[in-house]
């Protein structure tokens, strides 16, 4: 049954953060696609999901990647989409005085001539806390934790925004505001 809700799980992320169009899927501006076309073009893509699988995808995510409208009826990915479909109009918030960017010992070279850019997606991620920027890290190689001057862009005008699942949602972060890896 894990692997199943792996699969499932991955399979939500692609089509519901990056190509919906794979399967035929509509996403509306705000991410949400509806549950039971979603069910029907996966079926016709070769997929097994049943609402069932659905429900415990999204309640066993441990980083909370997926989120049910109210009424049980659409589902949509928190944050990282790459689609130009959705546009979320996510909260704008005060960010703590810092906050956490995980990523790869490979992408500092490039990150130290240009500062943190979204590349496909729409925002850069950044955390609250150094471990769930270790565990983003790890998914790409030898982790680095870079720590963000949040509080400092925030009073210079850069607007941060919160997805529903913590993680912090900004433009870019320009090397300025970096103050480089933490004490791992």
């Amino acid at each position: 049954m894990e692997k199943r809700i792996t699969e499932a799980s991955k399979f939500l992320s692609f089509v519901l953060r990056h190509q919906p169009e794979a399967i035929g899927l509509r996403l509306d501006a705000e991410g949400w696609a509806d549950i039971n076309e979603l069910i029907v073009r996966a079926t016709s893509d070769g997929k097994v999901l049943t609402r069932e699988l659905i429900t415990t995808v999204v309640e066993t995510s441990d980083k909370k990647r997926f989120t049910l409208s109210e009424d049980g009826e659409r589902i949509r990915a928190a944050q990282g989409h790459s689609t130009p479909q959705v546009a979320i109009n996510y909260p704008e918030k005060r960010p703590p005085e810092f906050l956490y960017h995980g990523t790869a010992s490979r992408f500092l070279e490039a990150i130290n001539a240009q500062g943190l850019r979204p590349g496909s997606r729409h925002y850069v991620h950044l955390s609250a806390d150094e471990e769930t920027a270790r565990s983003v890290g790890l998914r790409h190689g030898k982790p680095v934790i870079l720590k963000v001057k949040a509080g400092e862009m925030y009073q210079r005008g850069v607007k941060f925004y919160l997805a529903e699942n913590g993680v912090w949602l900004v433009a870019e972060v320009g090397r300025a505001f970096l103050l480089g890896e933490t004490d791992q």
